[in-house]
């Protein structure tokens, strides 16, 4: 064993005491430091394990260097089992291939395409199996070479808005069966929403429709009265057509109006107040009503012209009677 030894004259003992003194209060300082700097990490670290989301730092080789907690408990491994790997363990193929590549030529480059930006992946578990997920990027001031990602699971969240899409779509469709005209009017008039019934009864496209004023499918007299309508109910809160039913005119696209049969209701939607209007349309009704008023009109003046028997007999069978009494004088 080969050493190399330094010795030196210690000309007074108080030096050694000063230079012992020197050095052991250096050893405490850096001693203090270091438990703050761990005292430090361990709130960090305490502070990411909190997170909701999963977090992966990696070097410039890829390599993952801290996670989280949550990265196990959404990707099926341990911390152990991920430091030290590369990153493209919870990636798909074609995945890893690109970010492997757009690392090399962020630190050849420096330019980022993905550094503090979001985008939506697919990620992949330990047993295979792959969920949505959103990822974020970002480089962490003063550490070169580190890249941090935020990995949010979205999984509940597109199912969420699939059924939400699949409720809206069954909603639509419900509505669409509906053999009446529907219009979702706001407190301004202005139409948000019909149903197929209403493009078929009033002969515009649900798109002509949307965003107009509801006034747009009535006659001109008739318009300026719903207006002072929503307002006067808006500032005082009296109803006068809410959750009733009344006989109206209404109007089509080209210009033939109609008799119908209007009723209105009010709903509260995303803190907005919102009205419902169901028209149907009464043209047939009122035609056989008509014809109804016009028969009995002239029921009534057979009886009162003929005689009873002859009036009943030609109202069972006109043309017998036209046969058999055709000198009949009255």
């Amino acid at each position: 064993l080969d050493l190399e030894i330094g010795i030196s004259s210690i000309q007074d003992t108080r030096d050694v005491a000063i230079m012992v003194m020197n050095n052991s209060q250096r050893e405490t300082e850096e001693l203090q430091r270091y438990r703050e700097l761990q005292s430090n990490r361990g709130i960090v670290l305490g502070i990411l394990d909190a997170s909701f989301h999963a977090l992966f730092v990696i070097n410039e080789a890829c390599m993952i260097q801290m996670v989280n907690t949550k990265s196990s408990e959404v990707f099926g491994w341990s911390k152990e089992e991920f430091i030290g790997r590369n990153i493209n363990m919870i990636m798909t193929h074609d995945i890893a291939s690109q970010h492997n590549q757009y690392v090399e030529t962020y630190l050849k480059t420096g330019i980022k395409h993905m550094i503090g930006t979001q985008r939506e992946v697919t990620a992949k578990r330990k047993d295979g199996s792959t969920f949505p997920c959103q990822l974020g990027l970002a480089e962490p001031h003063g550490q070169s070479g580190l890249i941090c990602g935020f990995i949010r699971d979205l999984t509940a969240e597109k199912k969420a808005r699939e059924e939400m899409k699949a409720e809206q779509q069954l909603l639509e469709k419900v509505l669409d069966a509906s053999f009446d005209a529907l219009f979702v009017i706001n407190e301004k008039g202005i139409i948000e929403k019909v149903n197929k019934a209403s493009t078929e009864a009033f002969g515009w496209k649900s798109e002509e429709l949307m965003g107009h004023n509801i006034n747009i499918i009535m006659p001109q007299h008739h318009a300026k009265l719903h207006d002072d309508y929503l307002e006067h109910y808006a500032a005082t809160g009296v109803r006068k057509m809410i959750g009733k039913q009344r006989e109206v005119e209404a109007r089509r696209k080209d210009g033939t109006t109609f008799p119908c049969i209007l009723g209105m209701a009010e709903l509260q939607h995303n803190r907005r107040r919102l009205y419902v209007g169901f028209i149907k349309d009464v043209t047939i009704q009122r035609s056989l009503l008509v014809a109804e008023a016009e028969r009995e009109a002239s029921d009534s003046l057979l009886h009162n012209i003929l005689p009873e028997h002859i009036a009943r007999r030609l109202k069972d069978d006109p043309s017998h009677i036209a046969d058999h009494y055709e000198n009949t004088t009255v």
